[in-house]
């Protein structure tokens, strides 16, 4: 139905809204890219990193964009010309008055932190499934719009804010009346979260990521703290409690506790709280614990697996969730794709690949790794570390590895156009900085394909090789081009013996 400007404007926190030229009627979605602007639609020109979507304005016009928010002073567009503060910041709010505010017509859950965020989306959603029924979730993975699945990207996190309103717009249509979001903290900076109402805010924990982006550990806090702010800017739903579900263990704990919700629910392993779990037994057939006198079973492993269930159930009792429901829904989740995802070619050693790309997130892995393991096996570590990101990483993840892998294989992972050479010598200093061998406890194989390959060919019976930082993820950036890739194929080409390449040079 079409919407009068004024009306999608009206949309705008108080302050925002500077200047509007004239009056037209919106037929087609809101966008930030000219290339995909419908006609009729809103053409949001908003100052990127590198791009200045001012300069698209007139390619917009000639799709036939129907008006056009921007931060620049514009005169004589042929189309009414609204002026804005912040349009990375205004998008999300017009993108979701375009859509009827789907938000409101869902309960939503948002899941921020540096790691779990998609296990715990994942698992929350697989609980109120088996509670309802009709619950969808977006995630880094893949999105679920009630009995449809759709790809989320390559290397995108949070989709881009008309992205997240189309989804939440199809949930509403497809009859469900609960959304789980996955919410970084690029997205959250960023806005793609903004015109979001949210009922839920989940925190699984803070750890050294991003800083690249957010420069300071404070500026990284602060933008995951957005999420939980959320809870006081969006609209009631009824009686429906807005809720921080927090991760007492966690350092930052407090800091998150100290902002206002109506009802705060802490979780934890160490620290007393109203969700701690006790009896923690790592058998063969799931990982075992109680909660309050129940006994859950995850068939996921490790002790950060534990703490994504908590959170998981934690919030499910929040919304009164069954118990039953809570056992079902938890146990269903047998695996999450590219999370110590288990590779089988026949091989007599344990082969996995995970998404642990942080230095806790390395640790948790080889922690979760070393349990797995066969008496007398050894972890076989495989990762790299990105270009253009947090360099301190590499430093970090390496003298991890040092410290909990028996043998690691440093190789590309997204280098971008920095020099690979020079990030594995970076890494490679890490590694010998905490007594690490190079020839002998660790090696530098560039080539990501050649890396895997080299780690089986080492790999003896009983020893178990993962293969971190990729997971799911389904392209690799060379320079500036993203180059098709899958760690699960290649450990599987590796595995048989036919190494794939990854290198440029390799592929040329």
């Amino acid at each position: 139905m079409p919407k009068k400007f004024s009306e999608i404007l009206h949309a705008l926190p108080a302050g925002q809204l500077l200047s509007v030229s004239d009056e037209t009627y919106i037929t087609a979605p809101v966008s930030e890219s000219d290339a995909e602007i419908h006609g009729g639609g809103i053409f949001v020109a908003r100052k990127g990193l590198s791009v200045d979507g001012h300069e698209f304005i007139a390619r917009a016009l000639e799709k036939g964009a129907a008006a056009v928010v921007g931060e620049s002073e514009i005169s004589g567009l042929p189309v009414p010309y609204a002026r804005v503060k912040d349009a990375s910041e205004a998008l999300g709010y017009l993108a979701a008055a375009f859509y009827d505010f789907p938000s409101r017509k869902l309960l939503v859950i948002g899941v921020t932190g540096t790691d779990g965020k998609t296990t715990t989306t994942t698992l929350i959603h697989s609980i109120l499934q088996s509670a309802n029924g009709t619950s969808g979730f977006i995630s880094t993975i893949a999105a679920d719009l009630g009995g449809q699945q759709v790809d989320t990207g390559l290397h995108v996190t949070t989709p881009s804010a008309p992205q997240v309103q189309a989804l939440l717009a199809k949930m509403v249509e497809n009859g469900l009346t609960h959304a789980v979001l996955e919410m970084t903290s690029h997205g959250l900076a960023q806005g793609r979260l903004n015109g979001v109402d949210l009922d839920v805010a989940v925190l699984t924990n803070i750890t050294h990521e991003h800083l690249d982006y957010h420069g300071t550990w404070e500026n990284y806090r602060a933008a995951k703290a957005r999420m939980f702010e959320m809870l006081n800017t969006s609209a009631r739903k009824g009686r429906q409690l807005k809720i921080a579900v927090i991760n007492a263990d966690d350092p930052s704990g407090d800091f998150f506790s100290a902002i206002r919700a109506d009802w705060k629910a802490l979780y934890s392993l160490r620290t007393p709280s109203e969700f701690q779990a006790q009896a923690v037994r790592y058998l063969p057939s799931g990982t075992y614990f109680e909660v309050d006198g129940k006994e859950f079973m995850t068939p996921l492993v490790g002790e950060f697996n534990v703490m994504n269930a908590l959170a998981a159930l934690t919030t499910a009792s929040c919304l009164d969730v069954p118990t039953d429901a809570m056992r079902k829904g938890l146990a269903a989740v047998t695996a999450v794709s590219g999370r110590m995802e288990r590779i089988d070619e026949g091989q007599n050693f344990t082969a996995l690949v995970d998404f642990a790309h942080t230095p806790n997130a390395l640790k948790n892995a080889l922690e979760a790794a070393r349990k797995m393991v066969l008496p007398g096996g050894r972890v076989i570590a495989v990762f790299g570390s990105a270009g253009l990101r947090d360099r301190e990483k590499r430093r970090m993840m390496a003298e991890v590895a040092a410290k909990m892998a028996d043998f690691t294989v440093l190789t590309a992972e997204d280098p971008r156009t920095e020099s690979l050479e020079t990030i594995l010598q970076e890494m490679a200093a890490g590694c010998a900085a905490q007594g690490g061998v190079e020839g002998q406890t660790f090696v530098r194989v560039p080539d990501r394909g050649l890396a895997l390959y080299e780690a089986c060919r080492t790999a003896r019976a009983g020893d178990l090789v993962v293969a971190c930082g990729k997971g799911h993820e389904q392209s690799m950036c060379f320079g500036t081009i993203e180059y098709p890739w899958d760690d699960r194929e290649a450990l599987r080409a590796a595995l048989r013996g036919t190494p794939l390449q990854t290198l440029p040079t390799a592929r040329s």
